[in-house]
């Protein structure tokens, strides 16, 4: 679950593939980056909102085509299907 505060509202533009920012975007989006990269009871940064501003920042440099890559694509298959379930 995420932590006390939500992530602060940003329009992401996730593509297939991995795109560059312009210089707004970067500007948009560096409040977003944690001040430092620490391990804390084995996860990288403090929050979850910290780990899924840097996981949706990665996605948009990389891309969609290169990221559905890492692990097993069932589970990638899986996800996307319970996109359509109400979440509990």
């Amino acid at each position: 679950m995420l932590g006390d505060e939500p992530l602060p509202e940003v329009q992401w533009d996730i593509r297939r593939e991995g795109r560059s920012w312009s210089s707004a975007e970067w500007n948009a989006r560096r409040e977003l980056t944690p001040e430092k990269i620490e391990l804390s009871r084995g996860r990288l940064f403090w929050r979850d909102q910290d780990r899924l501003a840097m996981v949706a920042l990665l996605i948009e440099n990389l891309g969609v085509d290169q990221v559905v890559r890492l692990g097993d694509p069932q589970v990638w298959r899986e996800a996307i299907a319970a996109l359509d379930k109400p979440q509990v």
